[in-house]
This record gives C-alpha cells, sequence and structure tokens, in this order.
C-alpha cells in the first residue's frame, strides 16, 4: 500500500517564509494603523497637496485618445512598441544623440525599470559570464540587490554616502571606482539616489565618468525619476549623456512609473549602448530570444502606448513637463516647510541636508529607535533606515512630522552631526 500523502516527504514541505521586504512592511503596517491622524511617509509615490494619488492630466488625455484608437489584443513584438521605445531612447539620451542617430542604441520595452534591471541581468549572466559582479553604492535601493543576486551574480558595494558627514563620501567613492579590476561593471543612479536623494554634482558626474573611461568598466544608469528630481528632464538625465557622450558601452534601465505616475502599468525600457550598430542588432537579438523571450515573451501595451501619446504629442508633451516640474517643485516645497520648522524648534542639529538632497526621498540621519519611535508613538510610517518620501509630505502634515522629528531627536542620546 502506499504511504499516506500526509507521511510522504513534500515538495513544499520546508521551504521557508522569506523575510518581508522593507517597504512592503511598513505600508502593511500603515494599513493596519487605526488612528485616523496616521501619516505614510514609506511608500514611493507621490501625493498631491491632500495627500491623495495624483493622475497626471496629460496622461488621461492620452489614454482617453488612445482608447478612442482600435487596437486589438495581438502580441506585441518581443521587443516592445517601436514609437514607444524610439521616443523613451530620445527622453534619455536626448533626439540628436550620436548613439541614436549612429544605430549604436539597443532598446527593449521592459516591465518597468525593475524588469529592465533584470533584463540587464539576464543579459550580463548569459554574454559576460555567470561569475560578473555588479558593484552597487552603499546604500542604494534594496532591490538591486536582489535581482543581481537571483539572476545569478555577485553583487558587491562601493562607498557612496558617509553616514558620519551624512553626505556623499566622494573621495571614498572615486577612489572605490579606481581601485575596482579594469572592465568592472558597476551600476549608477542617474538622479535622484534613492535612499540619500544625494547626487554628485555636474563636476563630480564628469569626474566618474573619467575614471570609468580609464578603467573601461561597464556603467549600469537605473533611471527612475527623470524629470522628477530637478523638474527638468534635461537636467536629469545629465549623467547618462555624459556617460553616452564618453565613448563607452553602457546600459541604462529606465522607468515612466513616477514621471508618468504609471507605477502599475510597468512600463519601461532596457538600452543598451554599443560601439556600431552592428553590435547593437547583435544585443538587441540575444536580449530577445534568451532574456524577454524566456521570461514573459512580450510586453504589455496599454501603458506604452499612452506614453507613446504622451511623447509625440506637443500638446500632451508640453502639458505633462509643466505637470512634472509642478510635481518637483512642491517636493522641494515640503522639504522647505519641514526644513524650516525644525529650525524654528531648535532641533538639535543643523538640517541643511533636507533642502540639499533631491528627488522624491529624503534620508534623515534618524536612527532606527529614532524611526521606530515615529512609527509607533507619532503614527508616522517611514523606513527604520531613516528614508522619507517627501513626496507622501502635505501642507498640513509637514509641521507635525517636523514637531515629531523634534520629540524623538530631543528624546535620545545621539545628536546629529552639525557641520551641514
Amino acid at each position: 500500500a502506499s504511504e499516506h500523502p500526509n507521511t510522504m516527504a513534500t515538495f513544499f514541505g520546508s521551504v521557508p517564509e522569506a523575510p518581508a521586504d522593507g517597504i512592503f512592511e511598513i505600508r502593511a503596517l500603515f494599513n493596519q494603523e487605526k488612528n485616523p491622524a496616521k501619516i505614510d511617509v514609506g511608500v514611493g509615490a507621490y501625493r498631491d497637496d491632500a495627500g491623495k494619488p495624483s493622475v497626471m492630466k496629460a496622461v488621461q488625455k492620452a489614454e482617453r485618445l488612445c482608447l478612442e484608437e482600435t487596437h486589438n489584443f495581438e502580441y506585441l513584438p518581443v521587443e516592445g512598441i517601436q514609437s514607444f521605445r524610439d521616443l523613451a531612447a530620445e527622453l534619455l539620451y536626448g533626439k540628436d544623440s550620436p548613439v541614436i542617430k549612429e544605430g549604436r542604441l539597443a532598446v527593449m520595452q521592459s516591465l518597468s525599470g525593475t524588469g529592465a534591471l533584470n533584463l540587464s541581468a539576464d543579459f550580463l549572466r548569459l554574454n559576460v559570464g555567470p561569475d560578473t559582479v555588479v558593484h552597487v553604492p552603499t546604500p542604494t535601493w534594496e532591490n538591486h540587490d536582489n535581482v543581481y543576486k537571483q539572476a545569478g551574480l555577485k553583487v558587491a558595494p562601493y562607498r557612496y554616502y558617509n553616514p558620519k558627514t551624512l553626505w556623499l563620501d566622494f573621495d571614498a567613492l572615486k577612489e572605490d571606482l579606481s581601485s575596482l579590476p579594469d572592465r568592472s561593471v558597476i551600476l549608477f543612479h542617474a538622479c535622484a539616489h534613492n535612499p540619500t536623494g544625494i547626487d554628485p554634482t555636474p563636476e563630480q558626474m564628469k569626474e566618474i565618468v573619467a575614471i570609468c573611461k580609464a578603467k573601461h568598466h561597464l556603467p549600469i544608469l537605473d533611471s527612475a525619476y527623470q524629470g522628477f528630481a530637478s523638474g527638468s528632464l534635461d537636467n536629469d538625465a545629465l549623467f547618462i549623456r555624459l556617460f553616452a557622450a564618453s565613448g563607452l558601452e553602457m546600459m541604462v534601465a529606465q522607468s515612466f512609473s513616477k514621471n508618468m505616475g504609471l507605477y502599475n502599468e510597468r512600463v519601461g525600457t532596457l538600452s543598451v549602448v554599443c560601439p556600431s550598430a552592428a553590435q547593437a542588432k547583435a544585443v538587441l537579438s540575444q536580449l530577445k530570444a534568451y532574456c524577454a523571450r524566456a521570461t514573459y515573451s512580450s510586453p504589455p501595451s496599454h501603458g506604452a502606448r499612452i506614453v507613446a501619446k504622451v511623447l509625440s504629442t506637443p500638446e500632451l508633451r508640453a502639458e505633462w513637463e509643466a505637470e512634472l516640474k509642478s510635481f518637483a517643485d512642491r517636493i522641494i516645497h515640503m522639504r522647505t516647510l519641514i526644513h524650516d520648522r525644525l529650525v524654528a524648534l531648535g532641533t538639535p542639529g543643523t538640517w541643511d541636508r533636507i533642502l540639499k538632497q533631491i528627488g522624491m526621498f529624503s534620508y534623515t540621519g534618524l536612527t532606527r529607535d529614532q524611526c521606530e519611535a515615529l512609527i509607533k508613538e507619532h503614527h508616522i510610517f517611514l523606513l527604520r533606515s531613516g528614508r522619507m518620501s517627501m513626496a507622501g509630505v502635505t501642507p498640513a502634515t509637514a509641521h507635525r512630522i517636523a514637531e515629531a522629528i523634534d520629540h524623538v531627536v530631543r528624546a535620545s542620546v545621539r545628536t546629529i552631526p552639525s557641520h551641514l
């Protein structure tokens, strides 16, 4: 007689529960909180002055136009919609970029930025080698480690943020990039570094590019916030364009989740700058056949059609750029409200870094215990690393957040460094 199923060895009986994702854990705690005055500054999504999700008017209009057009539901090409890919590339590199004009760019439509990173990881494993090490800044978006390790690659840190000065450790960054073996793979944030909100200056970017060129490194740039950082699409693409002009091969993961608010449509691209048009064709063929085809086969269409409609319609493009600038300006204003209230309260330390940081997030410099106190005592939900989403701050909550920070800082032994 066969054994009872309950006594047989199972395939899945010993599978352990995975650790909770830090961001989604905080979101779950926020949803469970009963206090009506709770504040969510953990999730990386834009909110308006009322704290509500905001759908861009240009995006709404573009979607209506797309729905009026006749489309079937046939599979898209594995590489995605041609018009979308072309327009997305121009947004990153500039319409007159030599890499576009010379046909040296391989572009794949992707499942937003995370999907683009996954394509890059699979491509590197298959074509550079399974022993490839991807060097990432310390700290970085936690999913960077996850993506590259799950693809079978190794991940190693390079120094970026100095927890003593609470700012960019540029000398250490340069030292690490210079001491890495030639032809290393290095991931950079294109703009609005997540989680710190601290970017290199344009001059520092040029120095980084020069080091990478001298060492023949392969840069991967994660572009999740173009236009959302400074309010200027061109300014936020500077790091990408400096690398592209250097003659280096490079990869860029591009997302439209933030700058068009298309979070759940999963719209993005992976672009690869190659030494020749022939090589770009070969790279695209590999991405299609062995990366995309083996995972999701072909991409979805709806979000990509919306992006293409916005970027190709002058009136919608202008309206979108104005809205995007207003979003960036609102975040900058929230930074000012929190900073000024902390100064007025005389909160220990100085807080100029909140103004100097850029983009959606602020790395507050608060300790884990201080963050726990904000969550448990003040019902302000931020990441325990001290990362706060400035996009979740509103005029009605800014002072309360500052006052809560003041309380937890005064209640703790640690004093925030005061030299900034």
